[in-house]
């Protein structure tokens, strides 16, 4: 396992924000599944379209197709569904549950394009200890790219998002939190090819070790082996 040393692990800050799906947890092979059997039904190139998926809500991937005669939320709340319904195959990020619980309960929040009741279910599948603030798909109007979610977060914990850390692992997801004014930490557990990313890297979250100030700011380091 391995961190990139870069500006993520010499500052503080006032809280940890993280996304859900490949951030935390990994839901890739459930997510696929169920999105390559829609967009085989429409008639689409799967292979081309998975990669697409990935960090961004369902109704706006669905919709930004702008497939003839296709409902967007209802064919959102269908896979939706089908994704509550099958959470095979989804495990923690390496490390994820006990870095997580090391936090302060008001010190961190998660923050995803997936629905609540999704996000919940999968937490639960894959060990994550359940956030006193989870942001999830309703809680705003324009999803990932667009950084309301992190500032919402960060305005319900008492914080300015740009003394946060975000974790983050997809483009879109990535763009929202650079826009939210925050330090950026990739997690690259997921990646089947290399990023090309100015931000620190990792690849789970053993290699950390989280410390407290007297002050009440969180330092993040790499952890001694």
């Amino acid at each position: 396992m391995s961190i990139d040393q870069g500006a993520a692990t010499r500052h503080r800050y006032r809280a940890f924000l993280f996304d859900m799906d490949g951030t935390v947890l990994n839901s890739i092979a459930a997510a696929e599944r169920i999105w390559a059997a829609w967009a085989a039904r429409h008639g689409l190139d799967v292979e081309a379209f998975l990669p697409t998926i990935h960090g961004a809500r369902s109704v706006d991937t669905v919709a930004k197709l702008d497939l003839p005669g296709v409902d967007p939320v209802a064919e959102a709340a269908a896979i939706t569904q089908a994704e509550i319904d099958d959470v095979e195959g989804v495990v923690e990020i390496d490390g994820a549950a006990a870095f997580l619980r090391a936090l302060p309960d008001d010190r961190w929040a998660i923050v995803t394009s997936a629905p609540l009741a999704l996000a919940k279910r999968r937490l639960e599948a894959a060990g994550i200890p359940m956030p006193a603030l989870l942001v999830t798909a309703e809680d705003v109007v324009n999803g990932k790219p667009s950084p309301d979610g992190y500032l919402l977060a960060a305005r319900k914990l008492g914080v300015d998002a740009a003394e946060c850390l975000i974790f983050e692992d997809a483009t879109v997801g990535i763009r929202a939190a650079e826009s939210a004014g925050a330090t950026v930490m990739v997690v690259t557990t997921t990646h089947t090819h290399p990023m090309d990313t100015p931000h620190a890297t990792i690849e789970g979250y053993r290699a950390l070790h989280v410390s407290m100030d007297e002050e009440g700011w969180i330092g993040l380091t790499p952890r001694q082996s």
